[in-house]
């Protein structure tokens, strides 16, 4: 079985990323994702893959709810690497919440939404699917050689942290 390489970034839940509830908006888990993924690929020094790497699927299943101000880790790891596609699996974690009195968002802890008080827990996970369409192609072409040695070189992960 392939080992491929990963990466991680964190971020902390801002307003712009929680909808009318309260909790994140779905399109926040995406953007996560996506960060990490542009930290793989500069970790991989392959600048080339977005210009050409057109996604054809994304499965996204949410598992608990983030909250304004909680620290969230998005981790991306390339599963699969097709001829013409390449898959990632993703993980986004949530960081326990701490409000003045102890618990979650509201006062106590948040247990119904993943036990976020002890720990941290997943809020989604899923696929990412691209292909490999190069500039002027119409239709999916193998990855080129070089795309295909980095991707099956594993290397050290790396976390990037934004404040």
């Amino acid at each position: 079985m392939d080992a491929f390489p990963e990466a991680s970034v964190e971020r902390t839940v801002e307003w712009v990323d929680t909808d009318a509830s309260g909790h994140q908006h779905n399109s926040a888990i995406l953007r996560w994702v996506e960060a990490a993924e542009a930290e793989l690929f500069r970790i991989l020094e392959l600048p080339d893959y977005f210009p050409s790497a057109p996604r054809v699927q994304q499965v996204i299943n949410y598992k608990a709810k983030l909250w304004f101000g909680q620290r969230v880790t998005a981790t991306v790891k390339i599963h699969a690497l097709g001829r013409t596609s390449l898959t990632m699996a993703f993980e986004v974690r949530g960081q326990a919440l701490e409000t003045p009195d102890g618990g979650g968002p509201g006062g106590g802890a948040t247990g119904a939404d993943g036990g976020l008080s002890g720990g941290s827990v997943v809020a989604a996970f899923g696929t990412v699917t691209t292909a490999h369409v190069p500039s002027g192609a119409t239709s999916a072409q193998p990855w080129p050689e070089h795309f295909v040695r980095a991707v099956r070189t594993v290397r050290a992960i790396r976390t990037e942290r934004v404040p």
